[in-house]
């Protein structure tokens, strides 16, 4: 009969479930990371990870008459935003608070955090500065900037020809 000898080779630490979820949330918050560089936007100016504020993105938006500028600025409150125009820049500034409580039997927790955010503009100098508006409501700052008179020219249709 022939004798099977077995060889010892060092052994493969054997993971734990605690190990392999952390393996896994680690690989999840790197997905994340790369996912939000190609996507800056988040649905919050307030970043908890990091205990910054961001810069609040805009929509803008050119017509005729006017120059459309939104922001969106989630959980912040009128009277914590101002809007300023100074040659030709516009600026929007404000200040996030937010805070949590939540009170149970066992425990209490309070979380605030606070911060800061502005945004500058520099508008054309088609706008007239005296009719520059904003509105706030439900989140969303609207600013609306009408143009001068003489920047609003009367549009005419160029016929295309038929090339020969």
């Amino acid at each position: 009969m022939a004798k099977t000898e077995i060889t010892k080779t060092p052994e493969k630490a054997v993971s734990r479930p605690g190990d392999i979820f952390n393996a896994m949330r680690h690989e999840m918050d790197r997905m994340f990371e790369r996912f939000e560089h190609g996507f800056p936007r988040l649905p919050s100016l307030f970043r908890p990870e990091t205990g910054t504020f961001m810069v609040p993105e805009l929509d803008v938006r050119d017509n005729t008459t006017s120059l459309t500028i939104e922001a969106e600025l989630p959980g912040v409150e009128e009277k914590d935003v101002s809007v300023t125009l100074s040659n030709g820049v516009l600026t929007i500034k404000g200040e996030k608070k937010q805070n949590k409580e939540e009170k149970t039997e066992n425990y209490f927790l309070a979380e605030r955090s606070y911060g800061a955010f502005e945004r500058s503009l520099q508008l054309p100098d088609t706008i007239d500065e005296s009719k520059v508006e904003a509105k706030f409501e439900k989140g969303v700052l609207k600013i609306v900037a009408a143009k001068k008179p003489d920047a609003v020219k009367a549009q005419r249709k160029i016929e295309i020809k038929k090339s020969s």
